[in-house]
């Protein structure tokens, strides 16, 4: 990158307050905690006012690290990961992340400059030009908008949050041309003093501005429960929609008396073995049978997209019954499949109100027997390699206490998508939903520990990690432990069996990858071998409490797997 050809200008003598600095004072009215992002030229303004305020920064060695992280930042805490990015080349290399939080609905503020007002989209060559950055940018992005004069600034950054807050959330763009950064903003609107001692008070609730999602109309959650009286054999559908919705999203499934799916990113929804749950099972042919027999299917906060229902590509997934749908997002309501009924809403309300409606009624039918006789059926087409893998998946779990596991694309994610459980929400989560890239789950494992501060796997394969594996000196600089369960089958194991099964010849698959251990060193991470299962358990107890990230390398051939899945049970 060109980032040390131009030196900053000089900032007027005259301006107390610069437009940079005016910004990170309003991100932090609106409890942004921590940016990720690399300075460069164009954006080195936006550091001065960091200092003044409670913002940490964090460094990561590529803006598509930086977009990871935000990403896992959010997932782990709930709380809105802020980027800083240079101009250019460091939006074209931001953009696989933003994508990724998009198609997940996952909220991220990217805030970059962008050439001189007068220099923008002139085509004459100034250090870091494209063409039009705001509309490449556009396409990954919620809203893509310029900030043109400092008086914009509060309008902008309040209709991000806005967007965030009242609907269905994912990725903004923010720019500011590098002469609108340095401008001065003296003049325009200050965040309002919040009283930190009243904060839980009633006159505190309008020091933030007020945006909700919408609220379920109410004659719908009528009609809603009528037809739910009169179903034989409904199920429910929960999705990431679903993070935060409270205990009354199991109390719901309990009144309904159905069986109930939670889709990848709705893990932990139900608590692990609940007689209703079939868990994140309804792309195997027994799950998607009781879901294609369904007389009525109530499908809340799920896009109802491939990557959760059809995991396998082969299009049989079907919705033969009644459609219900609940969805914080109109278009989505009718797409892939139309709804019947169509709800436009915040999905805790329309579930409070849902809850509220039953509790008067006794609706049996008779769902656990059916689920328990799925759930055997499920159990007895597990393989051995599925079987393993989530026994390696449920012993940290049930060793490490609070633990959040960040996956990648690769094979134990892929098995843990189907058989994990949960202990609750936004424990579990990998960029194999909906945009599928690799090289997401160190960046983002960073991110979702600096953000929720309990013990984080990242699950990721040897060829996967060398897309980001420079984040782990960024893991290293911070002190986390960070255990990297490193899924070594010698290349894309995954697209080698692909390949084989259709004929095709191994071409780019058997890449060659490196001596871990030694790259671990040079990274100032540990590494561990693991070959065994108790040694697995004593390293966990060691290592979560360290002050370094360590890389533990599993074969997916060892025997100690396969001996491990042999006492695994499912649902539990």
């Amino acid at each position: 990158m060109t980032q040390s050809m131009q030196a900053p200008s000089s900032l007027p003598t005259t301006s107390p307050l610069t437009c940079g600095e005016l910004l990170v004072q309003w991100l932090e009215y609106y409890g942004v905690e921590t940016v990720f992002g690399i300075p460069g030229v164009h954006t080195v303004e936006l550091y001065r006012g960091l200092p003044n305020t409670d913002i940490r920064h964090v460094t990561p060695r590529h803006e598509q690290g930086a977009g990871f992280m935000a990403d896992g930042y959010y997932r782990a805490s709930g709380k809105v990961g802020v980027c800083f990015i240079i101009t250019g080349p460091g939006m074209t290399n931001i953009m696989t992340a933003m994508a990724q939080a998009l198609a997940d609905s996952i909220p991220m503020l990217v805030i970059s400059s962008v050439n001189k007002v007068e220099d923008t989209g002139s085509g004459e060559g100034h250090l870091h030009e494209l063409h039009d950055q705001q509309g490449m940018v556009s396409k990954v992005a919620l809203m893509s908008k310029t900030i043109w004069q400092p008086e914009a600034l509060p309008k902008v950054i309040s209709e991000a949050f806005a967007m965030f807050n009242g609907a269905r959330p994912g990725p903004v763009h923010i720019q500011l041309p590098i002469d609108v950064i340095t401008a001065d903003a003296s003049h325009v609107a200050k965040p309002p003093k919040i009283d930190q001692s009243a904060k839980n008070q009633a006159d505190a609730i309008l020091a933030l501005p007020q945006v909700t999602r919408p609220l379920p109309n109410p004659a719908q959650l009528d009609l809603i429960v009528e037809q739910l009286n009169r179903a034989k054999n409904p199920v429910v559908l929960y999705g990431g929609g679903c993070v935060d919705v409270d205990h009354d999203a199991q109390k719901l499934a309990e009144l309904i008396d159905a069986p109930t799916f939670l889709t990848i990113n709705a893990k932990g929804l139900l608590p692990p073995g609940h007689a209703l749950s079939l868990g994140s099972n309804q792309s195997l042919d027994a799950g998607r049978a009781v879901i294609s027999e369904a007389d009525l299917v109530l499908a809340i906060g799920t896009e109802l997209g491939e990557t959760d229902y059809d995991v396998f590509f082969n299009g049989e997934f079907q919705i033969n019954g009644t459609l219900i749908r609940i969805d914080c997002d109109a278009q989505q309501l009718q797409r892939p499949f139309r709804a019947d009924i169509a709800v436009l809403s915040d999905a805790q309300m329309a579930i409070s109100g849902l809850c509220t409606r039953l509790e008067n009624y006794n609706l049996d039918h008779k769902a656990a027997a059916r689920v328990a006789e799925v759930k055997q059926t499920l159990i007895e087409a597990m393989t051995p390699d599925f079987a393993g893998q989530n026994a390696l998946l449920k012993l940290i779990r049930d060793e490490v206490k609070d633990v959040i596991f960040v996956g990648d694309s690769t094979q134990p994610v892929y098995s843990g998508n189907l058989g994990f459980e949960a202990l609750s929400t936004r424990k579990w989560f990998n960029s194999s939903t909906g945009f599928g890239t690799l090289g997401y789950g160190l960046p983002a494992a960073i991110g979702a520990m600096i953000g929720s501060k309990t013990p984080v796997i990242s699950l990721i394969g040897d060829g996967g990690i060398q897309f980001t594996i420079a984040e782990l000196i960024c893991a290293a600089e911070l002190e986390l432990p960070l255990i990297v369960l490193l899924w070594n089958n010698q290349g894309y194991g995954e697209i080698r069996r692909y390949m084989e099964e259709g004929g095709l010849p191994l071409i780019g698959v058997n890449i060659k990858t490196p001596n871990f251990e030694h790259l671990a060193a040079g990274f100032g991470a540990g590494y561990r071998r693991i070959n065994d299962k108790q040694q697995l358990l004593d390293a966990l107890q060691t290592d979560t409490q360290g002050s370094q990230p360590i890389v533990y390398e599993v074969d997916e051939a060892d025997e100690f797997l396969i001996n491990m899945g042999k006492t695994f049970t499912c649902f539990s």
